[in-house]
C-alpha cells in the first residue's frame, strides 16, 4: 500500500471537469485507488464517490493505492493535481 497527502489548489477543487480528468487518470492503473478526506474514503475511480467528498481549493486529501502499480498511480495523480490538470487542457 502506498499513500500520500496532497493539497488541492486549483480554483474549483476536485469538482465536475477536474474530477472527470482525475478519474480518467486513475483508471489507467490496475491498482485499487482511493481518496480520503477527513473520515471519508471513496473509490478514486468513481465519479459519484469523488464528487461526494466536496473537495474545494485548499483541501488536504490522502490518495492511496494498493496493487502492482500503486506508487506510480499515486505519483501520477499527485502530479495531475499539482499541475492543475494541465495534462488534459486543449
Amino acid at each position: 500500500m502506498y499513500s500520500k497527502t496532497i493539497t488541492v489548489n486549483n480554483q474549483v477543487g476536485l469538482h465536475a471537469r477536474p474530477a472527470t480528468f482525475f478519474i480518467q487518470k486513475a483508471n489507467e492503473f490496475k491498482s485499487s485507488i482511493w481518496i480520503e478526506r477527513e473520515e471519508r474514503k471513496v473509490n478514486a475511480k468513481s465519479l459519484l464517490g469523488v464528487l461526494s467528498l466536496g473537495i474545494i481549493k485548499g483541501t488536504d486529501i490522502v490518495i492511496g493505492a494498493e496493487g502492482t502499480d500503486e506508487e506510480q498511480a499515486v505519483l501520477a495523480l499527485e502530479k495531475l493535481i499539482e499541475t492543475n490538470f494541465k495534462e488534459f487542457e486543449s
